[in-house]
């Protein structure tokens, strides 16, 4: 019982630590805009800079990709991307990792907008912030 209330103890704790932590909240946040910016732009170089070479890629659809097949989908133009717009979005940071959820409309095209709903997991290591995994859920439209 003692070990469950330690365990427990601690995870409040870094939550409540995490939380209050402007400095990492500021870096994951640009690292977001920096991951949009290279998304828009086709930007495969800075991609592989963003992106964990572990990194898990769910689309709202339930496709899985890796690292380099989510760079190379990008890279190459076969999936389009026009237009980012993020809605709500939280960064709870807990220690080196940050979870990022919001909304997000992802416009394919002026006529194709996919409405979701992201978490983002970001880990910090020596070069920085790195996205490790994604997962989005497909809303029915907009207002998220």
């Amino acid at each position: 019982m003692k070990m469950i209330l330690l365990v427990l103890a601690g995870t409040v704790y870094l939550a409540a630590a995490g939380i209050s932590d402007p400095a990492a909240v500021k870096e994951v946040t640009a690292a977001m805009e920096s991951l949009k910016q290279a998304m828009l732009n086709k930007d495969g170089p800075a991609l592989e800079k963003l992106l964990s070479d572990e990194l898990t890629y769910t689309h709202s659809a339930g496709q899985l990709e890796t690292k380099a097949q989510f760079v190379k989908s990008i890279g190459s133009g076969k999936s389009i991307v026009e237009r980012l717009d993020y809605a709500g979005t939280a960064v709870r940071i807990y220690g080196n990792t940050a979870l990022v959820l919001g909304g997000v409309d992802l416009y394919h095209s002026k006529t194709n907008i996919v409405h979701m709903n992201i978490l983002h997991v970001w880990v910090k290591g020596p070069g920085g912030w790195k996205m490790v995994a994604r997962q989005a859920t497909r809303l029915a439209g907009p207002g998220h």
